[in-house]
């Protein structure tokens, strides 16, 4: 569990589905402003322990802790999910629309939003028109419209190119620098982990349970160069050795 006052927590959480238990008992705390990896082998229940804290689901037992209150929590999902028929203008203001933000004002925060994630200019491209890694950078624009205190993402770069994904962990951290929302972030990857983390959780096999827990010592945003120092090699062997423990119970 993180130190001092969480802002969003799981409270040994478990959940059933009709195939059988899918994770617990599990918990997690997130304090403000941190940054948690999830990471785990297939089918523990990562993705599962996100949408409990995005509020998609309920647990079978134990207790969850939410940031309330509209607009606090946001995810982005491993693939864009846009709506095909708006621009990246429209998508991006879609969230303060539907909390009846005048459209005026849903634009220009859109429009801000979008410079942010280095879209300015392609304010009027619909979906089709994006590259991969262009949609995903319209979803995180849309998830931090409303400047969030909890922002959850679910394998978010699994489907992009390596050269693609280490641009958009750069650019989620010079994100997360700028409004510092708590992020919980599952991955497969464990550099990926180790590089956007301050701390990692691997967990067992499912149903999944906590198998370990890895401080990730260094300063966030990362600088150049990080990824070759010998702090974040002996950290990727750390959660590695951890993950493989996890796999094993």
């Amino acid at each position: 569990m993180s130190q001092g006052a969480n802002i969003a927590a799981l409270e040994d959480v478990g959940v059933d589905y009709p195939r059988g238990p899918a994770l617990g008992p599990f918990s997690l705390g997130i304090g403000a402003g941190e940054i948690v990896a999830l990471v785990g082998p297939s089918g523990c229940g990562k993705s599962t322990a996100l949408r409990l804290l995005a509020g998609l689901e309920a647990p079978t037992r134990g207790k969850v802790v939410r940031a309330a209150g509209r607009g606090e929590t946001a995810v982005v999902f491993q693939t864009p999910t846009l709506a095909p028929w708006l621009s990246a203008r429209g998508n991006a203001a879609l969230p303060l629309e539907l909390a009846g933000r005048p459209r005026a004002a849903a634009t220009e925060r859109a429009d801000a939003a979008l410079a942010r994630v280095g879209l300015a200019g392609a304010e009027a491209a619909r979906p089709a028109q994006l590259s991969g890694g262009m949609a995903m950078r319209v979803s995180l624009a849309r998830a931090l419209v409303t400047e969030p205190k909890l922002l959850l993402l679910d394998e978010p770069f699994a489907a992009l190119d390596e050269i693609t994904r280490r641009g958009l962990a750069d650019d989620v951290l010079r994100l997360w620098a700028d409004i510092r929302p708590a992020i919980v972030f599952v991955t497969h990857n464990v550099e990926e982990a180790v590089y956007m983390a301050s701390r990692v959780v691997v967990m067992s096999r499912g149903p999944g349970r906590t198998a370990g827990e890895i401080a990730v010592e260094g300063p966030l945003p990362r600088p150049p160069g990080f990824r070759t120092s010998e702090l974040f090699r002996a950290t990727v062997e750390t959660v590695s050795h951890a993950l493989a423990g996890g796999m094993a119970a």
